[in-house]
């Protein structure tokens, strides 16, 4: 795919290209793949072949700039990205905002929020690893999100490695819009649309001429016929069947056209020596053309939907430098000592230093506010570098952003507008925790409202009924990293308890109570007596309160004060500490004292009856029964059906899904779903998800 020289063109060592203000001069590209694939040690190869770095870090020893970023936390310990960082270069004139994605399930939200801020790309597969259900998953991610692709093939120096097997996945799993660009050919790339032989054996880039052998023009033909039918160019499609030679120009052009609008999917090739290993690092002039050539730009990616702030609808976004403001935070980083830092997409307008922007909440949050912005920077690692101004389709950082959250959207105060947010996925699994000391339990409720902000797929509970503070996550990595994170960031130690899940109690059959309130010690008493029935009532039904009282026993204005008090006990529980729930509780007889009865008196009567009452008969525990949707592969559904009926759940059906996919539905006890999050993942292979939602409580 090179030019005529078979060179990548120059290397502009400054983040910002010289005409990186204009958005055809922009890139966007999102690295996405499974944990494990190898995109954070290619982020590393890009960068130290564009020159924005002197060398490339290594993930074993923490020295990426994955790792040195400002949102990292967790990376160099788990040997992954757990956060999307972004690394912006510069090459042949244009700037790449390049982002690292996590590929980790538990990490999902920051996936969303870079396929969110890109418009293209680079779908990484390990050719060790192959295709697997992870892959899958990421994959559709995508292209939910309407994202262009380019299929990176990492490892394919590596001995277990095997490109031909991994494009043949590839093309099974994904469809025939999937065909090469490069091959590799032992030690050299064989390029299919400039029909030339690239050798890397000496640790150089060395083109060996034009042609191809034999072999390889099957391949070259489908990948012509595929670029110039996804391309709709006919009168290229005319050149080729009458046998002309095609310029490679031309070729590049219709492929571009073709990628952008979602039809084809390039396939590259890339070998990075990890460890000790030996070997040249190869592919990388190859793959940065096709970003800076290849890739669509923010002129060519449509921008997310967009309304005015009180919800009414407004003309679609453009990406114009000279349109109104509209840009996203699409990552929020806590720093102890900084404050926010806000990584912000421009997808319309130009957002420049010291003025003023209105910022709107997401999510249907009601939350507005005006804000000056501070100074712009690119962020590289540690290094911040100042910019002047971001314009449309650009990337930046802004710091001291103080109400901003993941998600919010910046505007003109002029002319406020809400952009759409992307859907977050539902944290699942809950963990309960509790400061270890004093001094922590006064700096978490602060620690944990930055936690929120920056990550929103994260829920906070502070339940009041157990008393228990409980974090939702989407994951045990994604746990074991926030905690890192109020550790290490805000120095908040905390330890994990044991989850305890909210019961009721009802009354297993009918029964009468009485509750006597009377005290004579001199001067005002307190006289207060009632009797009533309890009984049980279908699930779902509350606490009833009936007044059956004849003839005045319990003058009129004490009625209410005996219901508050049997309420007022039922929400405290009367066997085991468990809120009441579903029972009648009918009034029929009492007395009442013409001096010493008082609300009190009865109150603490209707108390005291409810507890009689519970004395006389079985007491059961009720459990939360939850609706459950378990999205799984067909390959999976036996073993996932087996494990529910081990957690007492009912299946209530199944329903296939397209992708060789089923969707179950089945009820299941809430105690037996504190951990299903996890284990769900390792039934599936990491395939599966759920959503749950309340039911109704009902008997162990």
């Amino acid at each position: 795919m090179s030019d005529k020289n078979g060179s990548s063109g120059g290397r502009d060592t400054d983040v910002r290209a010289p005409e990186a203000d204009r958005p055809a001069r922009i890139r966007n590209v999102v690295l996405v793949g499974r944990s494990g694939a190898g995109k954070t040690t290619l982020a590393e190869a890009l960068l130290s072949a564009s020159g924005a770095i002197p060398k490339a870090g290594r993930v074993e020893d923490g020295t990426t700039i994955a790792d040195q970023s400002p949102s990292a936390g967790g990376e160099a310990r788990q040997h992954r990205t757990v956060n999307l960082a972004l690394a912006p270069f510069a090459c042949d004139g244009v700037k790449v905002n390049l982002l690292d994605a996590p590929g980790y399930p538990d990490f999902l939200g920051d996936l969303r929020a870079g396929l969110r801020a890109a418009d293209a790309a680079l779908f990484t597969i390990s050719a060790v690893d192959g295709v697997d259900g992870q892959t899958r998953a990421l994959w559709e991610e995508c292209a939910a999100a309407g994202l262009p692709r380019a299929v990176v093939i990492t490892k394919t120096d590596q001995m277990r490695g095997d490109y031909a097997a991994t494009v043949a996945a590839c093309q099974e799993a994904f469809g025939p819009g999937v065909v090469p660009l490069y091959v590799p050919d032992g030690q050299a790339l064989v390029g299919l649309l400039s029909a030339r032989r690239y050798d890397y054996s000496s640790g150089e880039r060395r083109e060996e001429g034009k042609g191809l052998p034999e072999r390889y023009a099957p391949l070259r033909e489908a990948l012509l016929e595929a670029v110039i039918q996804e391309s709709e160019d006919e009168g290229l499609m005319d050149r080729y069947v009458a046998g002309e030679d095609l310029p490679v120009d031309e070729l590049i052009g219709d492929l571009e056209k073709a990628v952008a609008r979602g039809g084809l999917f390039p396939v590259l090739a890339t070998a990075v020596p990890h460890g000790d290993r030996p070997g040249p690092v190869t592919g990388m002039a190859e793959l940065l053309e096709v970003i800076t050539r290849g890739l669509p730009s923010p002129l060519e990616h449509e921008p997310p939907a967009v309304t005015l702030e009180d919800g009414k609808a407004t003309a679609a976004l453009v990406c114009d430098p000279d349109g109104p403001l509209a840009a996203e935070v699409i990552k929020t980083v806590a720093d102890p000592y900084v404050g926010r830092i806000s990584l912000v997409r421009v997808f319309s307008g130009t957002l420049r230093p010291d003025e003023t922007v209105r910022v709107a909440g997401h999510n249907g949050s009601p939350h507005v506010s005006e804000e000056r912005v501070g100074a712009l920077t690119t962020p590289l690692g540690r290094r911040q570098r100042t910019v002047a101004q971001c314009v449309a389709g650009d990337i930046c950082a802004i710091s001291r952003l103080g109400h901003a959250e993941t998600g919010d959207t910046l505007s003109a105060p002029a002319r406020p507008l809400r952009v759409a947010p992307w859907e977050l996925p539902d944290p699942l699994l809950p963990v309960a925790i509790r400061p270890r000391s004093k001094a922590d339990d006064d700096k978490l409720a602060q620690a944990l409202g930055r936690l929120v902000a920056e990550d929103p797929t994260v829920r906070l509970d502070n339940d009041a009924e157990t008393g228990q503070l409980v974090l939702w996550c989407l994951g045990e990595a994604h746990a074991d990293v926030l905690l890192d994170r109020l550790r290490g960031r805000f120095g908040v130690e905390v330890e994990p308890a044991e989850l305890k899940v909210p019961l009721r109690e009802t009354f297993g059959a009918a029964a009468e109570g009485l509750g006597r309130h009377v005290k004579q010690s001199g001067g005002h008493g307190q006289f207060g007596v009632c009797r009533i029935t309890v009984e049980p009532l279908p699930p779902g039904s509350g606490i009833e309160f009936v007044d059956r009282i004849v003839g005045g026993v319990v003058p009129r204005q004490f009625v209410p004060s005996v219901e508050k008090g049997v309420r007022a006990q039922a929400a405290k529980g009367v066997a085991s500490d468990h809120p009441l729930v579903d029972v009648r509780v009918t009034l029929h007889d009492g007395k009442a004292h013409p001096v010493d009865s008082s609300d009190l008196a009865f109150q603490t009567a209707g108390a005291l009856a409810l507890r009689d009452a519970a004395t006389k008969v079985p007491v059961p525990l009720l459990e939360p029964v939850d609706e459950v949707e378990i999205l799984v592969d067909d390959d999976h559904v036996g073993p996932v059906m087996s494990d529910l009926s081990s957690r007492r759940g009912r299946v209530l059906g199944a329903e296939p899904i397209p992708g060789s996919r089923t969707l179950i539905h089945a009820e299941v006890p809430g105690l037996e779903l504190t951990r299903y999050a996890v284990d769900l993942r390792s039934l599936s292979h990491g395939t599966g998800t759920f959503h749950r939602t309340f039911l109704r409580h009902e008997r162990f």
